[in-house]
């Protein structure tokens, strides 16, 4: 792969997409300080369209790396700004009134992180002329549907959506974003521990690419249990067509 070439192209996909769209002035961008996000961000910044960068705290022991990449891509690029809003009183609130209704399941409450996440986002564009960005990589989004539905599966454009993760991380590489960035271990970070994607599905995104383009992989039982569970996700609501012979009976 050529990484710059790769690189131009999606940039230009972007800048091609808002341009078309007579009602978008910028984009909108949720950096958790991992790899999708720097990644995806940095392409953004480089469309030299009003990039809004946002670190969202939500009960979140360390944001850092995300305060760095913001930093960088802000003293880089003039088309950017960012914003630090922290959710995690609004979301504990939120718990609690769950908890208080016996609604108390952890994994939907990560899941509601995220969803809480996306209404900020969302918020943020509506209020800037903008399009919110996802972040999703191949693997995620298409393989075995590591997102959260309507959480950081709600998105606009996904520039980085048909890149592996190895991909996304020699892009990343090639524009030279932080090393702290590149070798930190991938995570959603919707726990309040030290859960790393790895640990939630059980694979590497090493082994997950292996399985999904081989079919013979010692991997691949594992990958379509995965992504048979998140099947849901990545398919169309299911709608039920009741035709116009029942209606007009």
């Amino acid at each position: 792969m050529d990484n710059n070439k790769v690189i131009n192209y999606i940039v230009n996909w972007i800048d091609d997409y808002v341009k078309k769209s007579s009602n978008i002035d910028s984009l909108v961008i949720g950096v958790s300080g991992g790899i999708d996000s720097a990644l995806t961000s940095t392409l953004c910044a480089m469309t030299k369209i009003k990039t809004i960068l946002v670190k969202i705290p939500l009960n979140s022991k360390d944001i850092s790396l995300s305060k760095a990449h913001c930093s960088s891509l802000v003293k880089g690029f003039k088309n950017t700004e960012e914003y630090e809003i922290d959710l995690s009183d609004t979301f504990n609130i939120f718990k609690q009134t769950c908890q208080a209704t016996n609604h108390n399941d952890e994994l939907a409450f990560a899941n509601s992180k995220s969803r809480l996440r996306m209404l900020l986002l969302y918020q943020i564009a509506q209020s800037s002329s903008g399009v919110v960005v996802g972040t999703g990589n191949k693997v995620e989004d298409f393989g075995v549907g590591f997102y959260t539905k309507y959480g950081d599966g709600g998105v606009d454009i996904s520039p980085i959506a048909d890149l592996t993760k190895s991909e996304v991380r020699a892009l990343a590489k090639e524009l030279g974003i932080i090393d702290e960035i590149l070798t930190a271990k991938p995570t959603d970070g919707l726990w309040e521990d030290d859960r790393t994607d790895e640990d939630q599905l059980g694979l590497t995104y090493e082994q997950l690419e292996n399985a999904m383009t081989d079919e013979n992989s010692i991997y691949r039982e594992k990958y379509l249990e995965i992504r048979t569970r998140n099947l849901h996700k990545m398919m169309p609501i299911p709608v039920c067509k009741i035709g116009d012979k029942l209606k007009n009976s």
